[in-house]
């Protein structure tokens, strides 16, 4: 099987050039709906990004993976009648009650699971994949020897964050805002803002954390880069790779892309080695915001070590 690359993308512009970079799928949403966006796009946006994307043969994946309080539900059927007619080739999706709505319906909406760090286990991504799902997205929490058992039993394609931002906290709750208020400070607590939290006398912590109409999000201290462990993912046949670029802006988000694209095409020609993996890991170290820093995330963890 192939190898495809899905990108989050943050603005036309940058999606158009991570078609052209290689990429094999962009992925996009807007605030109600989708979580952790880079950009949130609008209704006439999404329809451009989806046509787009078909235009240079390619696929458009949309964010429906939010948490749906009863007040977004109420709003899900007439979003997902829209992403029907707009033709988008697939949706994320984590809660369950859009599941419901979905197969109801029988609208022709492929769908990826993504509960986040709820997805652990094979049994539990084959469990939806009997009711619909395409795939599923592997919790970033998940190490490589436990992967490696799970991929001997998948039923569907299990899709791994190979570059990026690793939300460790969700709530629903205004945690910064309360914050805030309990200082008696009047201060936004949106993204653009790049506030962070560190642990108590460890002032080299770096916890980016936001807030939207979903909650508060808290991102691990590193980002994710397995540009040198990709052997491992081809020879468990983890073909679906996500690219994150939620704290990685503009050119060097595509730059970073066209990398692991190079990396891709480099497998599938026979040519991968230790010595492409050093170089191109190298690069995305070099081009990655200096402000953050990268490591392998929970992958070469022992499993026992994971709580």
């Amino acid at each position: 099987m192939s190898i495809e690359i899905t990108a989050t993308v943050e603005s036309l512009d940058q999606a158009q050039k991570l078609l052209d970079a290689g990429v094999d799928t962009i992925y996009f949403g807007e605030e109600t709906f989708g979580l952790r966006m880079p950009t949130n796009f609008s209704r006439r946006e999404l329809k451009e990004l989806v046509d787009m994307a078909h235009a240079a043969g390619k696929k458009a994946t949309i964010a429906v993976n939010g948490i749906m309080h009863p007040e977004k539900m109420l709003l899900v059927p007439e979003f997902l009648d829209y992403l029907v007619e707009i033709k988008v080739d697939q949706i994320t999706v984590g809660d369950t009650g859009v599941i419901h709505l979905i197969n109801k319906n029988n609208l022709p909406l492929p769908f990826i699971y993504d509960a986040h760090t709820l997805v652990t286990s094979a049994r539990q991504i084959n469990f939806w994949g009997k009711r619909g799902a395409i795939g599923a997205v592997v919790a970033r929490e998940v190490p490589y020897l436990e992967m490696k058992d799970m991929a001997k039993i998948l039923n569907v394609f299990g899709e791994v964050l190979v570059y990026g931002a690793t939300c460790i906290h969700q709530s629903k709750r205004p945690l910064v805002e309360n914050f805030f208020s309990y200082i008696k400070s009047s201060e936004e607590a949106t993204k653009d803002r790049g506030l962070f939290i560190s642990e108590p006398k460890k002032d080299e912590t770096h916890y980016s954390v936001y807030e939207d109409s979903h909650g508060t999000h808290i991102f691990a201290d590193n980002d994710v880069n397995l540009m040198s462990e990709l052997s491992k993912l081809e020879e468990m046949s983890y073909n679906h790779w996500k690219l994150d670029g939620i704290y990685t802006p503009g050119e060097q988000f595509v730059t970073i892309a066209k990398l692991f694209v190079e990396a891709r095409d480099l497998m599938s020609a026979g040519k991968w080695n230790d010595v492409e993996a050093t170089r191109l890991n190298e690069l995305v170290i070099a081009n990655h915001p200096s402000e953050r820093s990268l490591d392998t995330g929970f992958f070469l963890m022992d499993p026992d070590e994971v709580k």
